[in-house]
């Protein structure tokens, strides 16, 4: 790796870490003050999202690899199919809310801004990171099937605590407003378009690689 791609991978390391931090941070503290409810409940509700728990992710892999920059130890969140499926679960999460969800409330101030961080600019910074600096050789197409486990546990888990709750994160899985049929085919759609962007992960990381190839040559 030459100093400027060293130079443009690191600002970009730095940028997500600084970024990622503060929105997760800022969005814990007004999900606290801005709910009528026991803290602890609050706080079980925030890591209840799937945008939070992927955010998560995002800053981890972002701080971590900034932190083992001029390391050679590879860690769970250093290895090419954990960063590629991160990519999936992030593009995810900027596709629905801004197609979906982003005309069902109008944030302002700081939830404004915490918002576009998490759904928007966080994202867009992961998925241009993943196509510009990392390692896609490995990916198999058998990877793309093996990443459903994070957002199929999800479900299971947001299903089973709402029944308890009566708390939904989101509206296109709320049970008692839409019932079981409407939120498991919901659900299926949500399934099909993880598997979709995965295979074209993997396909464009296949692609990229053979371009590599022919260059080389």
């Amino acid at each position: 790796m030459d100093k400027k791609h060293a130079k443009a991978n690191k600002l970009f390391l730095m940028t997500g870490a600084i970024a990622g931090w503060f929105a997760l941070i800022a969005q814990l503290y007004l999900t606290i003050v801005n709910n009528d409810i026991p803290v602890l409940e609050s706080v079980v509700r925030y890591f209840s999202y799937f945008t939070i728990l992927t955010n998560i992710m995002v800053v981890l892999c972002f701080t971590l690899l900034l932190f083992n920059f001029n390391k050679n130890d590879e860690h769970f969140f250093s290895k090419p199919k954990i960063l590629a499926a991160v990519t999936v679960y992030i593009s995810v999460v900027g596709i629905v809310y801004n197609l979906i969800l982003r005309f069902t409330w109008e944030p302002k101030g700081l939830q404004l801004v915490v918002d576009e961080l998490l759904h928007a600019f966080i994202p867009v910074l992961y998925v241009v990171y993943w196509l510009i600096f990392v390692p896609k050789s490995t990916l198999k197409w058998k990877d793309a099937f093996a990443w459903l486990i994070y957002p199929f546990v999800y479900l299971v888990y947001i299903l089973v605590r709402g029944d308890f709750s009566g708390f939904y994160p989101y509206p296109f899985i709320d049970v008692g407003a839409l019932g079981y049929n409407k939120v498991m085919l919901n659900s299926f759609y949500l399934l099909i378009v993880f598997l979709a962007l995965s295979l074209i992960l993997v396909w464009i990381g296949r692609k990229m690689q053979n371009a590599r190839k022919r260059i080389s040559i």
